[in-house]
């Protein structure tokens, strides 16, 4: 495998900017997750851990002008969304030392000997230890929040995991200034720069998965990308987890009875939701299901009006804007379907956001329509005009897995309870009467679905995230001084544990 140069490009032109850095070799690689893994134990001690979180978080803010910059000549995000993003970002960081602060995500457990248990009970001590060297794949479209500081890096050190990224190709520079920025951090806490090692290239990112010394990977991009390195993951001699964000359409229902109340608002909060971004968010509702009628008609000329103002915009890259392009006139030519708002080319390096409608009848059985239900990235949706609630639900039994499915109703609906119960199955967060675009980082938050939304059942997003780079270990009637502080008697550090079936200090 040669070396190659890695280019930062303009997405506005999609000419070459400058040689940023050259795409890691297999030797490269491997000595890249070597000098990772040799980091490990210095990632032991939790107060270090969070130390590093948090000065990470303090350097990316220091750097905002710089960082930022960088994003938006590689991106053509824009300040206003980069600034947001980083501050999303920073605030993960600092969010994770706070959860490693805690403790609570050791799920420590100790259950003492119990010889009058019909069997009897040894002594048992519970809790969780990290994985080792992650390797985390960068993001196209959340050049920091999703990508080299992000929620898979910060999770993972937090969990006492190195990491190696795979920078994406799309953001090549802002990757090395935010890799500098964390691996200034680690010297600032006295931790090896290592802790943090940063490899380019499309072959590099097959090598870091095959690498015996990687425990784990997290990954946010294509099916296509993201199922290839699931299956080299699986396929290696010793499988290890691999938590990809592949794909999600974001299925929204629209009651009759919603439309009727409020067609207006839907349809302008829909454009909104679906044009956020340039559509390039993995929350974007892809898919509508709307009432046929009066009330659905309001929607649509509520939502082409929206459209409309909507200016040409720049996505990531040429490529994603080429595959955007044919994926919506092979989608537009379908017989049945409309285009109240043709999508497509804006420009020579724009896209105009636009969308599709078609009757939901023609989506209840298998048949070429089907591209209807498959991800397009960028700034489209199709519109699915049912006349009956049956229709409803056979085009809902045959949608895949997503992050977000979202129902529309009005107060008192009958059928807002069924519809929920519909959409369950289909993703890992329900939304009501709102938009999915947005995640928040909240502990209670859940971003992954059933595939191919996700490849797991875990979260990228909130402070379970965490839980993806742990193992748990359980020791056996193992005396205390073979034990680790955290699962001795005395609980010396002071750690949230359940002993004996209960909350520590609820004991009596």
């Amino acid at each position: 495998m040669g070396a190659a140069p890695v280019w930062s490009v303009d997405p506005r032109t999609g000419k070459p900017r400058e040689q940023v850095a050259v795409e890691a070799t297999a030797d490269e690689v491997d000595r890249a997750v070597r000098a990772a893994d040799a980091a490990r134990p210095a990632l032991a001690d939790r107060t270090v851990r969070a130390a590093l979180l948090r000065t990470a978080a303090d350097l990316l803010d220091e750097a905002r002008d710089h960082v930022i910059e960088a994003a938006d000549a590689e991106t053509a995000l824009g300040p206003v969304r980069l600034t947001g993003e980083l501050a999303r970002t920073t605030a993960q960081l600092r969010a994770f030392a706070d959860v490693v602060d805690e403790g609570a995500f050791l799920d420590i457990r100790i259950d003492h000997e119990d010889a009058g248990r019909t069997p009897p009970w040894p002594d048992l001590r519970r809790w969780k230890i990290p994985l080792g060297v992650v390797a985390v794949y960068s993001a196209s479209n959340f050049p920091l929040a999703f990508s080299v500081p992000g929620g898979d890096t910060a999770s993972a050190l937090a969990a006492g995991c190195p990491v190696v990224v795979k920078a994406h190709p799309d953001h090549p520079a802002t990757s090395e200034l935010c890799a500098s920025l964390l691996r200034r951090a680690a010297r600032q806490t006295g931790l090896p720069e290592d802790v943090v090692v940063l490899v380019h290239g499309f072959d590099a990112g097959v090598e870091l998965v095959r690498h015996p010394l990687v425990a784990a990977a997290g990954f946010t991009g294509s099916v296509r990308g993201g199922r290839a390195l699931f299956d080299a993951a699986a396929a290696r001699p010793t499988p290890i987890p691999f938590h990809g964000e592949l794909g999600s359409l974001n299925p929204v229902v629209i009651t009759e009875g919603a439309a009727a109340e409020r067609a207006e608002a839907i349809g302008t909060g829909l454009a909104g939701s679906m044009t956020l971004g340039e559509g390039q968010f993995c929350t974007k509702p892809g898919f509508v299901l709307a009432p046929a009628g009066d009330a659905g008609d309001r929607l649509v000329k509520s939502l082409t009006a929206a459209v409309s103002e909507t200016e040409p915009g720049v996505m990531l890259d040429h490529r994603m804007r080429d595959a955007f392009v044919a994926g919506v006139g092979e989608r537009a030519a379908l017989d049945g379907v409309e285009a109240p708002v043709t999508p497509g080319a804006g420009g020579e390096h724009t896209v105009s956001a636009g969308f599709l409608t078609v009757p939901a009848g023609r989506l209840a059985a298998d048949g070429p329509h089907d591209l209807l239900l498959e991800e397009c990235f960028g700034p489209v949706t199709v519109v699915a005009r049912y006349e009956t609630p049956d229709e409803i639900g056979a085009v809902l039994s045959r949608l895949p897995g997503n992050l977000t499915a979202t129902l529309h109703t009005a107060d008192d609906d009958p059928a807002a309870a069924g519809l929920v119960a519909a959409l369950t199955p289909l993703a890992g967060r329900i939304l009501v009467n709102g938009w999915p675009t947005g995640v928040a980082v909240a502990p209670a938050q859940h971003h992954g679905g059933p595939y191919p939304a996700t490849t797991s059942t875990s979260t990228s997003v909130g402070a379970t995230a965490i839980e993806r780079w742990l193992r748990p270990v359980t020791y056996q009637s193992a005396p205390p001084a073979l034990l680790p502080p955290e699962l001795r008697d005395d609980n010396p550090l002071g750690l949230p544990r359940r002993v004996d079936g209960r909350p520590e200090g609820l004991e009596g």
